[in-house]
């Protein structure tokens, strides 16, 4: 898959883009976990992630938060990945712009950032959350949320612990015009140890569903 580098907003960003054969094929994003806690584009979940959507041919792209890799810049606490994560949608609609659709996968810190992102680009038309953080990160911006999506989390995350993500999934479940689906992982902890497998194969079996028209509401999303 190419190596890429493209301008955010504190410099240059690093990233791995695969491009779908079909030209207006729908966009993928998949986002990273913290950067200060060793997040890069190239943990395992992403990397799975990533070629879940390449294997359903979308255009897809995993890439580096600023200050990692070869990405430049500092970390900025969310604000500034959250500019760099809409840096990277704007980079990769300018090189298909017949893609009218577009869907953001995050992990944990990136969760946050993906479901933040999803608030700003109605081309968003699908989300999967593995393991949010609602007792970290405030998610109070769903507000209400636009977009159907998944939340996987595992019953033993003690970083994020169910509770919270419980409180988060019956927050939206009161919302109007979207299907929020839950997938909890039995005695899987927040990095999935021993479960990546079974992570994975829930996050396609969820996305396969979407893809035939299933779990979301029959109303037309609205477009840019």
């Amino acid at each position: 898959m190419p190596e890429v580098i493209f301008t955010g907003p504190a410099g240059r960003l690093e990233g791995r883009y695969q491009p779908s054969t079909e030209k207006n094929a729908p966009i993928a994003i998949v986002l990273h976990p913290h950067p200060q806690f060793g997040g890069t584009m190239n943990n395992k979940i992403v990397y799975d992630l990533f070629y879940m959507f390449q294997k359903r041919n979308f255009t897809t792209l995993r890439f580096n938060f600023r200050g990692i890799g070869r990405s430049q810049g500092e970390f900025d606490h969310g604000t500034g990945e959250l500019s760099d994560a809409a840096a990277a949608l704007d980079w990769i609609q300018s090189l298909h712009p017949d893609s009218k659709t577009c869907w953001v996968a995050g992990y944990s810190f990136g969760a946050w950032i993906g479901m933040q992102l999803l608030m700003r680009r109605p081309e968003i038309e699908g989300f999967i959350s593995v393991a949010p953080q609602p007792n970290t990160y405030d998610f109070s911006f769903l507000a209400p949320c636009p977009s159907s999506g998944l939340i996987i989390h595992g019953d033993a995350d003690k970083v994020a612990p169910p509770k919270d993500v419980q409180a988060l999934v019956d927050k939206l479940h009161t919302q109007k015009g979207i299907t929020i689906t839950q997938k909890t992982l039995p005695g899987a902890n927040h990095f999935f140890t021993n479960d990546t497998e079974l992570l994975i194969e829930e996050c396609a079996d969820y996305l396969d569903r979407r893809l035939a028209g299933e779990l979301s509401d029959p109303r037309p999303k609205r477009l840019r």
